[in-house]
């Protein structure tokens, strides 16, 4: 059994109308796979009262309709179900390059990184940019992905004061997190740089870049980089 992995689930109420069910206790690709696997065997199922899924690090939490079905009812459905995890397949995941021009106006951070570890900021750079980061929910704000995989020499702790605004683009720290905040959105997360790209487009069929389960890597740019790439993204 992976690490962090539960024997079986284990059900918690949330409220009158949701049930959370928790697959581990432990940020871990593991665990993440096998939320994965339970929430796209939910979607597949399309129980009778089920109202929203939502899946998490390590855990989904099920919106319902309790005129039409409960938590009894769904835990026992769910029982189920996992015992046919084996028939589900979840697609590969993609690896998505995002471009970031760290430092400068753009990472207003990336000095308090550097110091608090004891590194120059171009190890941070060199550090931050060199793994490829697992997305294992995305939320918060439209787009926002929580990755794991930072090194824990980069493990720093949220603003003491959160930002009342932060700009769209901005790539931050917090703890053992790193993230990319698609919007402006107040938040309390180290910025250290910030990329180019449109990650959020509401109108598009695929409104965001990436999705849970897939893979990031930040590639490290100029300033001078980053405004044609972001002149060709935004128009």
């Amino acid at each position: 059994m992976g690490k962090g992995l539960f024997p079986r689930a284990r059900f918690r109420i949330a409220g009158d109308r949701g049930l959370l069910a928790e697959y581990g206790d432990a940020i871990h690709p593991d665990v993440h796979h096998k939320v994965r696997a339970m929430a796209m065997r939910l979607q597949e199922e399309s129980l009778p009262g089920i109202c929203e899924i939502l899946p998490t690090y390590r855990s989904i939490l099920i919106v319902y309709d309790p005129m039409v079905t409960g938590p009894g009812d769904l835990q026992q459905r769910l029982n189920e179900m996992e015992e046919r995890l084996s028939e589900v397949s979840i697609p590969e995941p993609r690896l998505v390059e995002i471009p970031v021009c760290y430092g400068e106006a753009f990472g207003p951070d990336l000095a308090f990184v550097a110091k608090v570890h004891g590194l120059s900021i171009e190890a941070v750079i060199r550090i931050h940019s060199a793994p490829e980061y697992l997305i294992y929910m995305v939320g918060f704000t439209p787009g926002f992905p929580f990755l794991g995989g930072l090194p824990e020499v980069l493990h720093t702790p949220r603003l003491e004061t959160p930002r009342t605004r932060v700009p769209e683009g901005s790539v931050g720290i917090a703890n053992a997190q790193t993230g990319i905040y698609p919007v402006a959105s107040p938040g309390g997360w180290r910025l250290i740089g910030r990329t180019p790209l449109r990650l959020f487009r509401p109108q598009a069929s695929r409104p965001f870049l990436y999705q849970a389960g897939d893979r990031i890597r930040f590639i490290p740019i100029s300033e001078k980089t980053y405004h044609r790439i972001r002149q060709e993204a935004w128009g």
